[in-house]
């Protein structure tokens, strides 16, 4: 025994912890009404207050160059959560949506950690001093982030928790992030958000999006990181 978890994907290995070379992300986080965000999220999971009768929405574009789960571009919509009922468990981020542009990923997402992956068409475009994700599902308009691009910081790999749900039943995975060309921006110079006609973005609308003043945005050229084995809670 090598007790080394494995799962078989489409005929491929996939060994826990799955790790990420390299890839660049950008992300921009939002104040939302906590009871709205609510709705969104599974009855196992409380949305964490960051202030009176607020929560925080971060929408996230990855693109993935060299990564255990493939070369595949990636928007993500997270909100940070606790269990719900245990107020004293670690704040931990709880994904409501993961679309990405590969079906391997996808399988694999949803298999081994119950992420909310779907496949949807997904296209990345760089400028000098931005990143612009559009992600576009069945066949209709989600929407197009614009996030300012650069820096030169760098952080080391540091472990975070993630709560998802497989076939109905909350589990925990621990996952680490670090990387370097970061930089992160206070409030929402550079940011642009247009939302589309699919469902999704009136799920955002509902949020206040995208009026909403965002808080930061962060960018960073190369990420690196790790995804853990699923615990059941």
């Amino acid at each position: 025994m090598t007790g080394i978890e494995q799962y078989e994907i489409q005929g491929r290995v996939v060994e826990l912890p799955a790790v990420v070379r390299d890839a660049s992300s950008g992300s921009v986080m939002y104040m939302v009404d906590r009871a709205a965000a609510q709705k969104l999220i599974p009855d196992a999971f409380e949305a964490v207050e960051a202030a009176p009768g607020q929560t925080q929405l971060t929408l996230v574009i990855v693109d993935y160059r060299d990564n255990d789960l493939g070369d595949y571009d990636e928007a993500g919509i997270v909100f940070f959560v606790k269990p719900t009922g245990r107020p004293e468990a670690e704040v931990g981020s709880y994904i409501y949506k993961l679309p990405v542009n590969q079906s391997f990923t996808c399988e694999a997402g949803c298999r081994i950690w119950g992420f909310p992956k779907s496949v949807e068409d997904i296209d990345f475009v760089y400028a000098d001093g931005s990143a612009t994700c559009s992600l576009t599902m069945d066949g209709r308009h989600a929407l197009t982030l614009t996030v300012p691009r650069g820096g030169d910081g760098e952080t080391p790999d540091e472990q975070a928790v993630g709560y998802t749900m497989i076939e109905g039943i909350p589990h925990s995975n621990v996952f680490t992030r670090g990387g370097r060309g970061e930089q992160t921006v206070p409030g929402g110079a550079g940011v642009v958000l247009e939302l589309g006609d699919h469902p999704l973005a009136d799920e955002l609308r509902s949020l206040g999006l995208p009026d909403a003043a965002p808080l930061l945005s962060a960018w960073s050229e190369h990420m690196t990181g790790s995804f853990g084995a699923s615990t059941k809670l």
